[in-house]
């Protein structure tokens, strides 16, 4: 009898994300290194994208690949480049749905990373990026890549354009943590885009531009009060705080305890804060406590934000 066939198989991990940091609207996000998403590949001898089982965190996610973004995203590479053989995924989610986390980018992300790593000639990061970007599309119902972004490339990145995204790694002064503090509560990205304007008033959109030139100047330069002082989202927040309870006091608690900044990470309703290292414990523990005040049990993580993204892990 012939020798049974063996496949490769490799496992990547993709790090959660805040998306928007606040002042930066579908164009910004940066990682969150304490929690993520791992995907197995398995290289199979049929051409076709299968999931064999998704645990973790998974909730009633669909196993058709078509339907799941870790699953389409992968299809999508498989389609692209004709491939003659297929993949098995083998999803373990991390990263809670519907939390505001990245979830979907992620589980879409580290699928990619995985399956390139099973190709002869492996993609670039910007390739993968766009094969990302038709996973995070199922999730979410439209094209934008702040969380994708920053879980494949890692740290706080800026990416400029869709059709052909432009990415910039911005730096983060080195005393600088994320704090983060989801809600046991579930809020779906279509529901909290669905609330937003479709414009904003001139002084609006003046008042949010330099916020956003000041928070990047204030990251390349190490001012942590420009930072402090541009850290103000005047046209989502105000929108989407009432979808989160507590949301005011939990970022006055943050603020009092002596947080850089606090907003919504993403569409919600995980709050995020950035804090000096020293300030980090008490911050997360004034969140935690405002949250509690309103009844809402979380979950709680200080993370670093500059690392390498999404890579490749044993199995």
């Amino acid at each position: 009898m012939p020798k049974p066939q063996t496949y490769d198989d490799v496992t990547a991990f993709a790090p959660a994300t805040v998306a928007n940091v606040a002042i930066g609207f579908d164009i910004l996000g940066h990682t969150v290194e304490a929690v993520g998403d791992k995907v197995r590949i398995q290289r199979i001898a049929v051409p076709e994208v299968r999931i064999r089982q998704i645990t973790g965190i998974a909730g009633e996610l669909p196993v058709e690949p078509e339907r799941n973004t870790a699953g389409r995203a992968v299809q999508a590479m498989h389609q692209a480049l004709k491939l003659p053989f297929g993949f098995e995924l083998s999803i373990d989610k991390g990263i809670p749905l519907s939390s505001g986390m990245g979830g979907s980018a992620a589980s879409a992300v580290a699928a990619v990373v995985a399956a390139n790593a099973l190709l002869e000639t492996p993609l670039t990061r910007l390739q993968l990026l766009k094969f990302a970007i038709q996973g995070e599309i199922i999730a979410s119902g439209s094209v934008h890549v702040d969380n994708i972004a920053p879980s494949l490339f890692g740290g706080l990145v800026l990416t400029v354009g869709i059709d052909h995204p432009r990415i910039k790694q911005i730096p983060v002064p080195k005393m600088v943590r994320c704090v983060l503090v989801h809600p046991h509560m579930h809020l779906g990205t279509r529901e909290a885009r669905a609330i937003l304007k479709a414009s904003v008033t001139r002084s609006d959109f003046v008042w949010q531009t330099a916020n956003l030139a000041g928070f990047i100047s204030g990251c390349y330069s190490n001012d942590l009060d420009m930072i402090r002082d541009s850290f103000d989202d005047v046209v989502i927040e105000p929108q989407r705080q009432q979808l989160i309870p507590g949301f005011n006091d939990v970022k006055a608690a943050a603020m009092g305890a002596g947080a850089l900044g606090c907003s919504i990470s993403g569409a919600g309703p995980t709050v995020f804060a950035w804090a000096e290292s020293h300030h980090t414990v008490a911050v997360r523990a004034a969140m935690i406590d405002a949250f509690g005040s309103h009844g809402m049990a979380t979950d709680a993580w200080i993370s670093a934000i500059e690392n390498d993204g999404a890579r490749i892990i044993p199995s």
